[in-house]
C-alpha cells in the first residue's frame, strides 16, 4: 500500500527517490571522449573501394552506423555514407543481409 502522509497518499511524484545515496554508493566510470579514426590517422580521402573499411561502419543489418556510436566526425561522416551508397551501387558492398 503507498506511504501516507497525514492520513493521504502519497503520489509518485512526491515519494523520496533517494538519488544523492545512489550515486555516492556506486563506483562511476570515465567514458573516453570518442575521437574521430580518420582525423587521427590524417585520412582525407575515403575511397568507396576500400570495402574493408566501409564494413566496420555498417552494422550487421547493413545499416550505416551513426556519427554518436562510431565517433566520427562530421566532415568525414558525410564522406563515409557517400562512400557507402557508392559501393552499394556497384555491388561492392550489400543494401542488407539476407534474413
Amino acid at each position: 500500500m503507498a506511504e501516507t502522509k497525514g492520513g493521504r497518499p502519497i503520489s509518485g511524484s512526491q515519494r523520496p527517490t533517494g538519488g544523492d545515496k545512489a550515486i555516492a554508493g556506486k563506483k562511476q566510470y570515465f567514458r573516453r571522449k570518442k575521437m574521430c579514426r580518420f582525423c587521427v590517422d590524417r585520412i582525407d580521402d575515403i575511397n568507396y573501394k576500400e570495402v574493408r573499411l566501409l564494413l566496420s561502419f555498417i552494422s550487421e543489418r547493413g545499416k550505416i552506423t551513426p556519427r554518436r556510436i562510431s565517433g566520427v566526425c562530421a566532415p568525414h561522416q558525410r564522406r563515409l555514407a557517400e562512400a557507402i551508397k557508392q559501393a552499394r551501387n556497384i555491388a561492392l558492398i550489400p543494401f542488407s543481409t539476407s534474413i
